[in-house]
């Protein structure tokens, strides 16, 4: 067993929710509420590093500035971070190296959203009164850590947001697995409803009504669609007002501070790796080999394997981000007795932009303390489908130091598919998405389609009766024109 005194423990773990309408209430605030949740005044105070997950809500140079001030951690270095599901996965990863190497003392992750408030003022044309550090205030280091979401051929047919990219990975899903377009949306409306059923039973949750699968999966008046086969309530929510914190320390450190052990939750181990950046490069849309490489390995490294987990949250923005996950870490997909999530997910518990992971992690460290003996698995995720960081938590003390690894070197051994991103003849679609208007109209549709040679390419369909045709039927494997353009036409 390690020595305890730079063993690395998560000792503080705070939510805060903001539903009521409170527009003076910026991100700042609830970070603040949700530090104070998670540790008391003692604890805050000898935070020497404060590192703050990227805020889309309001633009501060350093936010983590702010935060130590209001909670007298004067003295302590301040982290912005770049844009990612995967942040607060890494930046747990992170601390426990810098506290087991003596390069921090007290870590405090922090992040917090108010989406919610900024998309109802800017609806009335108002600008929120919220704090603004002036030029003297140096930006705060890795606010530019940022890699492309996306590559060319994406772009040039603004195939450019999640709500887009998702459900092309979902139609690929359901593909491979040899069923009918409405066998699968029953079925991930099944898996979805397992989700908003955790998140009745979370008290952190945003939402906490559970939802039978017939009201999640079917169109209607308050559940529009949103991109095939995709209606609103299979999207991430990220209409919340969420805050979340985590603070580590090491054992000596928690000892000396007298937190109570029962709140100890330790990090045995973690992994980050990336799959390609550029979408259409990915060898198959329904598989993930980072996913599958860097979960083994922090299963490895943590001396455990996926069956000795007791609880799992499986980064879920949406359906088809969990059942890739879940399939490459050997989970099973809708089974009752293994729920996939700890929250109830991005659409139930919320989805506050980069930082549902610090929820996830609150939560379990919750749950974990709750059930000694027991052990997690987080999974986190950025970009599409694309940047990955996991971590193997437990309440007992680890038998080894917290062991990390960056497992990009095995992954980019994996295959990957030729992308001709201007390539122009007849080909078959692999996959395909299908947007609606707000009108309930199927307004276009983005297609991958296999060239003759195994190449792919992406294309778009803008004809109304070609993207109408999209949804009416079945169209894996069907012959398509695509011109040199990037738009395509169903063949007749």
């Amino acid at each position: 067993m390690p020595s305890p005194a730079h063993t690395p423990v998560l000792v503080g773990y705070g939510q805060v929710n903001q539903h009521e309408d409170r527009p003076e209430v910026e991100p700042v605030d609830l970070m603040e509420a949700a530090a104070r949740e998670a540790a008391d005044a003692r604890v805050l105070e000898a935070v020497d590093a404060v590192r703050v997950v990227n805020l889309l809500s309001w633009r501060y140079r350093d936010p983590g500035l702010l935060l130590a001030q209001r909670i007298g951690a004067e003295k302590a270095t301040t982290r912005y971070t770049g844009i990612g599901g995967n942040v607060p996965q890494s930046l747990v990863n992170q601390a426990c190296l810098d506290i087991q190497s003596g390069r921090a003392g007290v870590v405090l992750i922090a992040g917090a959203e108010t989406w919610r408030t900024r998309t109802r003022l800017r609806a009335r044309n108002e600008k929120p009164d919220w704090t603004r550090q002036d030029e003297s205030v140096p930006v705060a280091d890795g606010a530019d850590d940022n890699v492309p979401m996306a590559g060319e051929a994406e772009n040039r047919i603004q195939l450019d947001r999640p709500s887009y990219v998702y459900p092309m990975f979902e139609q690929a899903v359901r593909i491979a697995a040899g069923e009918t377009p409405d066998e699968h949306r029953r079925r991930i409306g099944e898996l979805w409803a397992q989700f908003s059923a955790v998140a009745a039973d979370n008290p952190h949750a945003w939402r906490r009504d559970a939802l039978a699968a017939d009201a999640i999966w079917q169109p209607s008046p308050d559940n529009r669609m949103i991109s095939w086969p995709y209606p609103k309530l299979m999207n991430s929510n990220n209409m919340v007002n969420q805050g979340a914190v985590l603070i580590l320390t090491s054992v000596e450190t928690a000892r000396r501070l007298q937190i109570p052990s029962e709140r100890w939750v330790f990090p045995y181990a973690g992994t980050d790796s990336h799959d390609t950046y550029a979408i259409g490069e990915r060898a198959e849309f329904h598989r993930s080999p980072a996913i599958r490489i860097a979960g083994q390995r922090a299963l490895d490294l943590a001396g455990t394997a996926i069956e000795d987990i007791d609880l799992v949250d499986v980064y879920s923005c949406f359906p088809s981000a969990v059942q890739v996950a879940a399939t490459e870490l050997g989970l099973p997909v809708g089974d009752p007795n293994r729920p996939l999530t700890v929250t109830g997910g991005l659409t139930f518990a919320g989805g506050p932009w980069n930082n549902y992971v610090s929820h996830s992690i609150a939560t379990m460290a919750e749950q974990l303390a709750a059930n000694p003996g027991q052990r997690g698995l987080i999974t986190a995720n950025g970009g599409y489908l694309t940047k990955h960081s996991f971590g193997v938590y437990g309440t007992e003390p680890p038998r080894h130091e917290f062991r990390w690894e960056d497992v990009q070197d095995e992954v980019d051994r994996e295959p990957t598919r030729t992308l001709a991103v201007e390539w122009s003849g007849d080909g078959t679609v692999e996959s395909w998405t299908t947007p609606y208007n707000r009108d309930g109209v199927p307004e276009k549709a983005f297609l991958a389609v296999r060239a003759p040679q195994g190449a792919r390419t992406l294309a778009v369909i803008r004809d109304a009766d070609d993207a109408a045709a999209t949804v009416e039927g079945d169209i894996a494997g069907a012959r398509v024109t695509v011109h040199a353009d990037g738009t395509a036409r169903l063949a007749i």
